[in-house]
């Protein structure tokens, strides 16, 4: 019983030794693979390392064939470093150290050049650049680099900064960035990254010699109105000098005829939208410039030769305003409004005060009179400011355009134009229609005996009203400012437009003002490209003049006893 419970104990023992032993030898064989992977991992990093120092201390012996092959090794190695040389290589700040041929990247300072280890990306402190030697780029090596550095901006998480290396890409498209690019086009999230490169791939696939994948390209570009698709789309439908065709594939050329169609279709109809816009934003500054005019024509009946010069005073305002705000040009536009409101508006009521009141009923001799202050404006601009235009910077915000789509854009400075004048002209009826003012000035309008008679003040009523006119002429000039050039001569470019768009609107009548402004702006450009910028004013002149001869009071004329006698 004893010796059957010993080798029971035993045979017990020997088993436990045995699974300890099993045990003890997976962890050292486990131990050892890991020992290996560290190894190889360590083995892998340290040769990554050592290529990369390689790499880099070959540039600055290597020839231009030699760097663009190093340039396509450090991009396969993708790490922080080889894009931070790449994009110094790109940029002509790479150097050697020609006493030991050491790689820096360098940036040009006072007392020479601020280094960066090329290899460590670690400051290296300044040292004179007479030591140095720039590792030199041509053409074909840069469009190589471009390419190279917009692959590593591929992973960024800023959408600008994909969508800028997709361009890039797209620009100097090989095999290997198409590759990058079609496994971009899985992980990529932003949809107009997405239709960038979608097209980018279409346009490359559209060389394929099969034409099932050329069919299949051409549907990809459908609703494209890019203009590279355009172009390309075109060689495929045009004969060439024999009178052949590039595309032999019947079923393929007819399907890119039938995209180019469509294609040149839209592009009339977006073209034409485009030159509605341009006329809208010029017939805005048209209203803008005419209003005032208008008000002071219809009230008083004074020609106001000097109110193209008014409109100079507002714009070079704008120009001293931001001469005060250097670092607030945004805000200064805003702060110019109404301070050119204010100097256009007091020059209006000296003027008015000092010399027209003077000549009211001689509107001849009222005609001549203002003609000659128009010129001394001229010459004080001159005197004080030169004769050289001035430059008004245009504000951010103010700044590029709406992209609607490939095909047809809205300028912001344009656009931002025809709300304001919108806004003016609201703001104007207001006046005249809610305030005193307004309805003083609407009373000497319409009959200015009778006004006389109620007690109405008529000298102080033509006093502001000309001061409102021009103080309206001196915002135009704000608006102006922002779309031409800002100069002495700058109010005589508007100042006869200004009274073609009074008088065909009607003498007095503000929605007869912005309807004719609107309409001539409109007409005008859709005649320029047809009849050119000269010949499409004459065309207009003569329209107004056969106009003027069937309605001599405009389209909405002035209602009143004093108009009707």
């Amino acid at each position: 019983m004893l010796l059957s419970t010993g080798r029971d104990i035993r045979s017990w023992l020997n088993l436990i030794a045995c699974i300890c032993f099993s045990f003890l030898a997976v962890s050292v064989q486990a131990q050892e693979v890991a020992d290996s992977s560290e190894a190889t991992a360590s083995s892998a990093s340290s040769a990554m390392a050592e290529g990369y120092d390689a790499l880099v201390m070959q540039l600055p012996a290597a020839t231009y064939s030699d760097k663009s092959e190093i340039v396509l090794k450090l991009l396969k190695l993708q790490t922080p470093a080889a894009r931070s040389v790449l994009t110094a290589f790109l940029e002509d700040s790479l150097y050697s150290r020609t006493a030991d041929g050491k790689v820096f990247i360098g940036t040009e300072a006072e007392d020479g050049l601020k280094l960066v280890d090329a290899i460590t990306l670690q400051a290296a402190g300044s040292e004179p650049v007479e030591g140095f030697e720039k590792i030199g780029t041509n053409n074909s090596l840069r469009k190589a680099l471009r390419a190279a550095v917009a692959q590593f901006d591929l992973s960024s998480e800023l959408a600008e900064k994909r969508a800028a290396a997709v361009t890039e890409m797209l620009r100097s498209l090989d095999e290997a960035s198409a590759a990058a690019l079609r496994a971009q086009l899985g992980r990529e999230t932003d949809p107009k990254i997405k239709e960038s490169i979608s097209i980018g791939l279409a346009l490359v696939d559209l060389d394929s010699s099969e034409a099932k994948t050329r069919l299949a390209a051409i549907e990809t570009l459908q609703g494209s109105m890019n203009p590279d698709v355009y172009n390309r789309l075109k060689q495929l439908v045009t004969p060439d000098e024999s009178g052949g065709y590039s595309e032999l594939d019947v079923e393929v050329r007819a399907a890119a005829l039938k995209l180019v169609t469509h294609m040149e279709s839209m592009r009339s109809l977006y073209g034409a939208g485009e030159t509605v816009f341009f006329g809208i934003s010029l017939g805005s500054v048209l209203v803008l410039s005419a209003i005032g005019l208008a008000i002071t024509f219809g009230v008083m009946g004074v020609i106001n030769m000097a109110h193209g010069e008014l409109m100079m005073l507002g714009a070079y305002t704008t120009y001293v305003i931001q001469l005060l705000m250097p670092d607030h040009i945004g805000i200064s536009v805003l702060v110019a409004i109404p301070a050119a409101f204010m100097v256009s508006g007091l020059v209006g009521v000296l003027i008015e005060r000092g010399l027209v009141r003077f000549l009211y009923g001689r509107p001849l001799e009222t005609l001549l009179a203002t003609f000659g202050v128009s010129l001394i404006l001229q010459q004080i601009v001159r005197d004080v400011f030169t004769a050289n235009n001035r430059p008004v910077q245009t504000p951010d915000w103010m700044s590029g355009s709406l992209q609607l789509n490939e095909a047809f854009a809205l300028t912001y400075n344009r656009l931002y134009v025809v709300l304001f004048t919108a806004l003016a002209f609201v703001a104007l009826l207001l006046v005249l229609k809610r305030t005193t003012l307004g309805l003083n000035v609407r009373a000497v309008a319409q009959n200015r005996a009778m006004a006389r008679a109620m007690g109405i003040r008529t000298a102080w009523v033509d006093a502001m009203t000309f001061g409102l006119g021009s103080g309206i002429a001196g915002v135009a000039g704000v608006a102006l400012s922002q779309l031409t050039n800002v100069g002495p001569n700058l109010g005589q470019q508007y100042i006869v437009d200004s009274f073609m768009v009074v008088v065909f609107g009607g003498v007095g009548n503000l929605w007869g003002t912005l309807i004719s402004g609107m309409s001539l702006g409109v007409v005008n450009k859709l005649l320029e490209p047809y009849a050119g910028a000269v010949l499409a004013k004459i065309f207009v002149l003569i329209f107004l003049i056969l106009f003027i001869q069937r309605r001599p009071r405009g389209l909405f004329p002035q209602k009143g006893r004093a108009a009707e006698g």
